[in-house]
């Protein structure tokens, strides 16, 4: 029996029986080398080989970065990172890539991602925990762990460019820079600095962290904080700061904004309403109805008609709101 040729073909013409077998021959073909490719595969790995495999990850200098990412290696020169680079403080002198990416031998034998770290494509957590391994226990970073970025699962890296060159950075710096950054993000709260009275970010003479420390704080809403434990607003309004003989109590329970607006109203003075005896009356509303006398109220301020437009404008008498030094009723 010729090669390929097939069985039982009695009474089958010759030229058939050949042109069954030419086309029988890449099948067969196809499964022998099936059959000796997978009884090579099936072979276990030598002991060397899997030895091998098994080693952890060495360090390898960030030249050996370099050579395949000399774009990034090149802007890192410039970047208050590279203090990492150079100094023997951090112990990741001349392996500052490898700081945060982690030991990278295999990463340059097999150039595959998946054997290197990207803190930027781990979970905010994670990711965290990187960049907290050196910034641990800074002033800046006060309450991050517990911050509303963190609870949000808002990572450093969405923030902070790690890569970028020029002293600005890892973050920026410029008050309209800041404020475009956190408005990609607090879209509504931006809006609300388009109405006429506003603290002036769009023209770029404040920025939000004048007001807020991005990195967390014990205050609500990553307030900043003045003299200790002072509401933020007296870092610049210093002069309504105090210490006061006489104090209006709400400054000293809820903060300035118990009356005012900070990101922006249409309000004049900033407040929380239109007009002034409206943000007077709800703390002092403690007044019964009209006598027949016209006298709002028997129990202080008893001496008041709300009706009477000389006791709409509280400030008109009592001018000094924020606290007075010399006279209870805060009247001078």
């Amino acid at each position: 029996m010729t090669a390929f040729s097939l069985p039982h073909s009695a009474g089958i013409p010759t030229q058939a029986r050949r042109y069954h077998a030419a086309r029988l021959a890449p099948f067969f073909a196809s499964a022998l080398f099936a059959f000796f490719a997978g009884s090579a595969q099936a072979q276990p790995a030598s002991p060397a080989q899997a030895g091998a495999n098994d080693q952890p990850a060495t360090y390898v200098g960030s030249e050996t970065c370099q050579a395949c990412h000399e774009d990034v290696f090149n802007a890192f020169q410039k970047n208050p990172h590279h203090l990492v680079e150079t100094s023997a403080k951090y112990k990741f002198d001349t392996k500052a890539c490898e700081s945060c990416h982690g030991p990278g031998s295999k990463h340059a034998e097999s150039t595959s991602p998946s054997d290197i770290s990207n803190p930027a494509k781990l979970k905010p957590a994670a990711a965290d925990k990187v960049c907290l391994s050196c910034h641990l226990n800074q002033p800046t970073n006060v309450g991050r762990i517990t911050g509303s970025h963190a609870k949000n699962q808002v990572s450093c890296a969405s923030c902070h460019s790690i890569h970028a060159k020029g002293p600005d950075g890892v973050a920026p710096h410029k008050a309209a820079d800041v404020n475009q950054q956190c408005a990609s993000c607090h879209g509504n709260v931006w809006a609300s600095f388009q109405q006429p009275f506003r603290h002036k970010l769009p023209e770029g003479v404040m920025s939000c962290v004048d007001c807020h420390n991005p990195h967390g704080s014990f205050q609500p809403g990553n307030m900043q904080t003045s003299r200790g434990s002072e509401p933020g607003c007296l870092n610049c309004h210093a002069d309504l700061a105090g210490p006061f003989a006489f104090q209006h109590a709400p400054l000293q329970t809820e903060g300035c904004s118990t009356c005012h607006v900070p990101h922006g109203t249409n309000n004049p003075r900033m407040l929380t309403r239109a007009q002034v005896q409206y943000v007077c009356l709800e703390c002092h509303g403690n007044l019964p109805l009209p006598t027949a006398s016209d006298v709002n109220g028997t129990i202080p301020p008893a001496i008041h008609d709300m009706r009477s437009p000389r006791f709409q404008n509280c400030t008109v008498c009592h001018q000094k709101i924020h606290g007075s030094n010399v006279d209870r009723g805060l009247f001078r």
